[in-house]
């Protein structure tokens, strides 16, 4: 199992080793103790499943002051999967991490508590679990615009199906005060 660092701190991209043979394949997708010697420390207490179709956007989302670190991957289909640093303080923030994340390459995204999360269907359809370190918490819950032009995200879709919350969602300069400190 290949745990990558990314540019921003915390954010980690995590390739699994995959056995396959004539009856398909095997993977650990979560070890707590490998997980946390890569610097993935918190324990997950929330599984999360969503199914959408080709062209749906979901995102920019985080939880405030109760925030959630995700550990997101598709079981079916293609995301483009985002992380953005929303840590007040970051010597990364405002600036984005994505990867292409699939049911074929198995690949995995760990986004820390404090930055804003989001993905694009980029195949028929998707199916994505992600673990959180956190309950969800609706009163917690904000939004960044997906293409707030501060950050500059090249969305590979050009008109994304939305939720009226996510069509609607500030700016990340317009939530300071909603965000968490960057603690190293």
């Amino acid at each position: 199992m290949k745990f990558i660092e990314t540019p921003i701190p915390g954010v980690v991209l995590i390739e699994p080793d995959v056995f396959g043979d004539v009856r398909g394949f095997f993977l650990e997708t979560y070890h707590a103790e490998r997980y946390r010697e890569n610097g993935i420390p918190l324990t997950f207490v929330q599984d999360n499943h969503s199914s959408s179709v080709r062209g749906t956007l979901r995102g920019l989302h985080a939880q405030h002051p109760r925030a959630q670190g995700k550990l997101i991957r598709a079981i079916e289909g293609e995301i483009y999967d985002v992380a953005v640093d929303a840590r007040r303080g970051s010597p990364s923030y405002g600036r984005y991490f994505a990867a292409l994340l699939s049911s074929e390459n198995k690949k995995q995204l760990y986004a820390p508590p404090g930055l804003v999360h989001g993905f694009c269907v980029t195949s028929e359809t998707a199916q994505v679990e992600y673990k959180c370190t956190e309950f969800y918490h609706p009163g917690d819950e904000l939004s960044v615009l997906w293409n707030d032009p501060d950050l500059g995200i090249p969305w590979p879709i050009e008109s994304p199906i939305l939720s009226d919350k996510d069509r609607s969602a500030p700016r990340l300069k317009d939530i300071q005060d909603r965000l968490l400190d960057f603690e190293p």
